[in-house]
């Protein structure tokens, strides 16, 4: 349950990976400022964050276009270089904050943009201005975005079984072994270690090439489409990624082509 006074509830969970995860849930009913994430941003003596507080850990911002803009691209800087900086007059800070975003928005303001179910009352300015608080740079550092559709009753009652969270974790812990077999894990590979990993042939940075053109994706964009592509070939133990794990990469980022309406 989250505390009002301090709108932040910090819990310890066990991962696919069942080593202990710091998660630091932010919701955004009460009044965040850039403080409550960066902490004493206004302030002469700065001191770590919920971004710093959610290090080596996850943090989960629940209906992320609520949130200021301001707060938004506060994220920009720690998601990039794993660290927060604080500059005051007379000092400095530098603390560090890699952690791992989750983030969850409607589709709309009133949260039924493509829902069969029920209509939506929005207009298309609305939707529009809604959308655009999430600027490009910041998409840009979201791997994955992935549209969750409401399930219909009869699937949502349904008490089909799925993969097993032993099973999961079995592939996931594989996959890190072949990772840190490279030097590193995926998500801190540099540029040139991640081109080398990938390997891409001839063909497919071609085929690849035309993709980012059309969709309009950045240079930052394309190297995380590498990242996931692959973590994907890890996932399924193959050596390099092909055609089809940068396929399914590239339609992850499914916001970069909406708001791009690729």
């Amino acid at each position: 349950m989250l505390n009002k006074t301090r709108p932040v509830a910090s819990i310890a969970i066990n991962s696919v990976a069942l080593n202990p995860v710091q998660t630091t849930i932010i919701a955004r009913y009460y009044a965040l400022r850039v403080a409550s994430i960066a902490e004493n941003d206004s302030g002469s003596k700065p001191k770590p964050g919920e971004i710093s507080l959610a290090h080596h850990g996850v943090l989960f911002l629940d209906e992320l276009p609520e949130f200021s803009r301001h707060v938004l691209e506060v994220l920009r800087q720690p998601l990039e270089t794993g660290e927060i900086h604080l500059a005051r007059a007379s000092h400095e800070r530098r603390y560090p904050a890699q952690f791992q975003l989750v983030a969850a928005m409607n589709p709309c303001p009133c949260g039924h943009l493509g829902d069969p179910r029920q209509r939506c009352q929005c207009t298309a300015s609305q939707i529009q201005r809604y959308q655009a608080r999430l600027s490009g740079p910041l998409l840009d550092r979201i791997d994955l975005q992935v549209e969750v559709p409401a399930l219909p009753p009869e699937q949502l009652t349904a008490q089909t079984q799925g993969e097993s969270s032993e099973a999961v974790r079995e592939r996931v812990m594989a996959a890190r072994e072949r990772q840190m077999a490279r030097g590193a894990l995926n998500s801190q590979l540099s540029g040139k270690a991640l081109e080398a990993a990938c390997a891409l042939n001839d063909e497919e940075r071609a085929w690849l090439a035309g993709v980012l053109e059309k969709l309009k994706l950045s240079a930052r964009a394309y190297h995380r489409v590498l990242r996931v592509a692959l973590t994907l070939a890890d996932l399924q133990g193959e050596p390099k990624p092909t055609q089809p794990h940068l396929i399914e990469a590239i339609g992850y980022r499914q916001l970069d082509r909406m708001l791009k309406g690729a």
